[in-house]
């Protein structure tokens, strides 16, 4: 199998090639195939804007991979404005002696998932680094661009005082995939979330639900989103232990490597706050979206008596306050 070489990096022959039989035959659209240096494409007067870079390791693992966490990751990050994705950039670092093969299929699973979220890759880049020794690496970064209709104002100091907090599925499920690799544990049943969660916040958004804030849940697990949510609305967060959702493998898992579910982190999960009056209606559009069959109501807010907390009623009866993470979260999930 060929090797990605420094000669890939020179910006001759090897570069031309290797941009027009892998990443142009595979994200070929209107505004790529004109392969300048940068595209001219249709615009809208309120732009969502975002930008990720991605190194999880192992580059493919169940339920997904580098390429489709790549899509996800900034596809969900432009919805949680309430924008509809529309453009996204894609960076290459290659590392030298990488497979050629291995990145057709990064491409490849990033190109089907694009196409799922309805977005074009419009521009790109590769890089060719020397090997740091053993297999070869690959780190991509994303940009993207969304459309943001008039009217649409989403955001962590919207929310009110009485609002529900909506989860849209089971936590932990990326973060266990990754780390159940890292630790050379055989579990055919823990996959990764990765997904774009279109569908579902369309649905919010075209189905006239009052979204005060929406947010997915990445690194630093649900425990850190919600305490944002607590401190940038100057409000309680109060959430039912019993409520929150999580596969009972997961769950074990996690029991057994002694880690906090509040932590984990997740590539297709997110969390919304909306009025109270729309709580039964937002809960069902989302379970009736792909990849929201699980969601759950898992608490509310409530106006702060002193400094805002995120507070857990705990499965037993009592209460605690939930900090958000602190230090590393192992491993680097993205």
């Amino acid at each position: 199998m060929a090797k990605i070489t420094m000669e890939h990096g020179s910006g001759g022959a090897a570069t031309a090639e290797l941009i027009e039989g892998l990443f142009k035959d595979r994200f070929g659209n209107e505004y790529l195939d004109k392969m300048e240096d940068s595209s001219v494409v249709p615009g809208y007067d309120r732009l969502s804007v975002t930008t990720d870079s991605f190194v999880v390791r192992p580059l493919f693992y169940d339920g997904g991979d580098i390429g489709r966490l790549s899509v996800c990751g900034t596809v969900n990050d432009l919805l949680m404005s309430g924008g509809v994705p529309r453009y996204l950039t894609a960076g290459f670092v290659l590392e030298e002696g990488l497979d050629t093969g291995l990145l057709e299929k990064v491409v490849d699973s990033m190109a089907e998932t694009a196409k799922e979220a309805g977005v074009c890759v419009v521009a790109g880049d590769t890089k060719v680094v020397e090997s740091s020794g053993g297999e070869g690496g690959l780190i991509i970064n994303t940009a993207g661009v969304g459309f943001v209709d008039d009217g649409i104002s989403v955001g962590a100091r919207f929310i009110q005082p009485g609002d529900a907090v909506i989860l849209s599925g089971n936590l932990g499920d990326h973060h266990a995939a990754i780390m159940k690799y890292r630790l050379n544990i055989k579990n055919d049943l823990i996959k990764s979330d990765n997904a774009p969660l279109n569908r579902m916040v369309r649905g919010l958004v075209e189905g006239g639900i009052r979204v005060h804030a929406l947010r997915d849940v990445t690194r630093g697990g649900l425990g850190t989103v919600l305490n944002e949510f607590a401190k940038d609305s100057g409000s309680d967060i109060v959430l039912e232990e019993n409520s929150i959702p999580v596969s009972p493998v997961v769950r074990d898992f996690s029991a057994l490597l002694g880690l906090d579910i509040m932590y984990m982190g997740n590539e297709g999960k997110m969390v919304c706050a909306v009025a109270p009056e729309d709580r039964d209606r937002a809960l069902q559009i989302i379970r009736d979206s792909e990849y929201g069959e699980n969601a759950a109501l898992i608490g509310e807010v409530r106006e702060t008596m002193e400094k805002p907390l995120l507070i857990m009623k705990t499965a037993i009866g009592g209460k605690r306050a939930v900090p958000p993470l602190f230090g590393e979260g192992l491993p680097r999930i993205c």
